[in-house]
């Protein structure tokens, strides 16, 4: 496949191209701030809340668009100038380029659900952060049905990973003695690795998996504080205590307190019939990142 990954330098998307790369695809990615790390990727220099930015004359199998402010952006403009013009910049240089748009989003969308969340859950953001970025979705959605292109979303639970949030934010203060959990913990979270994240990605695009939407998370609920906790023991430090909402939202802002402490329950029945997860429970995945 030719493929074009938006973000590359990410996360999430530098290790969505590595695997790509390694499984023989022709890869394209765009980089803003992030410079490549990626060996093999076909660079594209790309500013999205720019117009002039641009996107070689090749026809794309698909293009997985993961660039995005995240929430820890707290300046609103900012957040909409990136993740919702970004998105209608992007599509207005691709639409003649792609039969195939896969979007990343996350569980936020359906706000502080009742019961368990799946595909046909209502969708009912309730920051202002995921208010945008559903706004991008709706936009690239609609654009692609009066284009003829194939659009399709993932929404991932809590993608962690090696030299990620969870290595810099969970295990470097827990190794310090920093590290405090917003709260009691008490909030169930759904997580996957980076690992099966990729994976799912790759086998949408691979079996052409067009105007589809999937809850992607491992089939394991967790509290927060257990996950915090189980990291603790792994690397065998005590477990953290908790510190007042308002003191975190402070620090880190209201949007991504809101979205880290909602609690969130899913079935992932629907992805699990096209992608066997690696790290079915958080357990596996932890284990995987301390123990390498």
């Amino acid at each position: 496949m030719k493929v074009l990954v938006t973000g590359a330098g990410g996360f999430i998307g530098s290790r969505l191209s590595k695997r790509l790369i390694s499984e023989g695809h022709d890869v394209y990615g765009t980089f803003h701030e992030s410079p490549s790390q990626v060996e093999g990727i076909q660079i594209i220099n790309a500013d999205f809340t720019n117009e002039d930015f641009e996107i070689p004359d090749v026809n794309f199998d698909v293009v997985f668009h993961l660039a995005a402010a995240t929430p820890l952006t707290k300046d609103k403009k900012k957040q909409k100038k990136i993740n919702y013009e970004g998105a209608v910049n992007l599509f207005n240089k691709i639409k003649e380029k792609t039969g195939f748009i896969i979007y990343v989003s996350g569980l936020g969308v359906f706000g502080n659900a009742n019961g368990i969340v799946n595909e046909q859950s209502p969708i009912k953001p309730d920051t202002d952060f995921v208010k945008i970025r559903l706004e991008a979705q709706k936009f690239l959605e609609n654009a692609c049905k009066e284009n003829n292109i194939g659009f399709s979303v993932c929404y991932f639970g809590d993608v962690y990973g090696d030299a990620s949030w969870f290595t810099e934010m969970i295990v470097k203060r827990l190794k310090n003695g920093t590290f405090k959990i917003p709260g009691k913990g008490d909030y169930e979270k759904c997580f996957i690795h980076v690992d099966d994240a990729t994976g799912i990605l790759t086998s949408i695009a691979k079996n052409n998996l067009k105007n589809q939407s999937y809850v992607c998370a491992d089939s394991t609920s967790v509290t927060f504080k257990e996950f915090v906790d189980y990291t603790a023991d792994k690397i065998g430090v005590k477990h953290p205590g908790g510190v007042p909402m308002f003191l975190a939202k402070g620090v880190l802002g209201g949007d991504l307190v809101k979205l880290l402490t909602t609690p969130m329950k899913i079935s992932n029945q629907k992805i699990s019939e096209v992608y066997k997860f690696v790290y079915p429970s958080y357990k596996e995945g932890i284990n995987s990142i301390l123990d390498s």
